[in-house]
């Protein structure tokens, strides 16, 4: 029974020095918040505090109570205040670059907020959930609304924005399903996204929608969104067997290089063969898809055509749906070729976003997927890196290539 006591003291005493250790943490934010805004007067104003010189750019007037909800919740800081001498002799309030006007929280805070609103908690569940968060600081619907309209406002003028400077190399068209609930329904609703990868390697999300299918219309007008935006033409465009994002890209950039999925078409293939056949007929397919030029490609091509159309014709009619298009690769930097020949760039950003919203059972709106979406772009929680062998990319030419012929 003793032990029992002594085990439960130990646990308490643990948790009460949490809440020691958070106020003892609490107090040291505050005391660096404000040296480091001490730092930032002293250089606007020219002079340390007390400091007579000669080159003296304004002047300190006190100082202003405040509040800031940071990581380890709310803390007490003292802002100092000062005024600037303009060039005309002219005064004006001096105001902080590392703690805005009006600012009351952190912006990891107000992502943090964003989030758990996003992922539909309303704002009493929010306030229970960060509550160590959000120790003594208010938090209402006036507030969670202020911090989702600014997401919106940065995801409005994102969506507008000109791409007339943007230059990308290769272009990624796919779309991830989400359950959303609209009007009313729980719905499979597609997010249709576009990834490019500029000269440098550099992964950058040019756009995204969501929308209620994956049609001819919904996949041209995105599409033709990026062009009339004035995305510059790529000189390769990766994706799977939608006829609807062919007929897409090929409506906005005729005679476009498209790269068709290896990955995508493989899937197909296995479809129509039987199980003992799958191992050979995967073998057979891989020759085509890595093959060490064009010419042994198309001869596995041809070799797979022949094969197959006698025994699975359904395999050999699929394949020749794609056609060529499985080969255009071959015509880019060897280095490259792993890289381009499937959408795992775009995957690899898909499985990241499905990481984030797997506990759940769907979004509250399609507004919410958009904006989680974006905010996790925005934010650097999905980390877009290089792509392999980008030093290649100088190779390719800004203006599309010719399909294989």
């Amino acid at each position: 029974m003793g032990q029992q006591y002594r085990a439960k003291g130990r646990k308490e005493e643990g948790l009460w020095g949490l809440d020691l250790l958070t106020d003892a943490l609490r107090e040291r934010i505050g005391e660096m918040i404000i040296t480091i805004v001490n730092e930032e007067v002293a250089e606007v104003v020219g002079a340390v505090r007390y400091g007579r010189t000669g080159g003296r750019r304004g002047y300190r007037h006190g100082t202003k109570e405040r509040q800031l909800t940071t990581g380890v919740g709310v803390t007490e800081i003292r802002m100092p205040r000062a005024r600037l001498v303009c060039p005309d002799g002219q005064e004006e309030e001096w105001h902080s670059r590392f703690v805005r006007r009006y600012q009351r929280r952190c912006v990891s805070v107000d992502a943090a907020l964003l989030g758990a609103y996003l992922s539909g908690a309303n704002s009493r569940r929010i306030k229970g959930a960060l509550s160590p968060l959000l120790r003594g600081s208010p938090l209402s619907r006036s507030t969670i609304s202020r911090i989702v309209g600014r997401l919106q406002e940065l995801f409005t003028r994102w969506r507008k924005r000109s791409l007339a400077e943007t230059s990308v190399r290769v272009l990624y068209l796919d779309a991830i399903a989400l359950r959303v609930r609209i009007a009313n329904k729980v719905v499979s609703a597609p997010v249709l996204v576009a990834l490019g990868v500029s000269a440098q390697g550099q992964k950058v999300v040019l756009d995204l929608e969501l929308l209620t299918s994956e049609s001819t219309v919904a996949w041209e007008g995105f599409v033709q969104g990026l062009g009339d935006r004035g995305l510059q033409r790529p000189s390769l465009c990766v994706i799977d067997g939608s006829k609807a994002l062919r007929a897409a890209v090929e409506a906005t950039w005729p005679g476009m290089a498209v790269q068709r999925c290896c990955v995508h078409k493989l899937r197909n293939l296995e479809r129509y063969v039987p199980r003992h056949a799958l191992e050979q007929m995967r073998a057979e397919y891989h020759r085509i898809t890595e093959a060490d030029c064009l010419e042994s490609a198309r001869q596995a091509y041809q070799g797979f055509i022949v094969k197959w159309k006698k025994v699975v014709p359904k395999a050999a009619q699929s394949l020749e749906e794609a056609g060529e298009e499985l080969l255009t690769v071959y015509r880019f930097p060897k280095a490259l070729w792993k890289v381009l020949r499937t959408t795992n760039a775009i995957e690899r950003l898909h499985e990241e976003f499905r990481r984030r919203v797997k506990t759940q059972g769907s979004l509250p709106d399609a507004q919410s997927a958009e904006l989680l979406f974006f905010g996790l772009l925005m934010s650097g929680q999905v980390l877009l890196r290089r792509v392999r062998g980008w030093r290649h990319l100088s190779q390719v030419p800004e203006v599309g290539v010719q399909k294989a012929a």
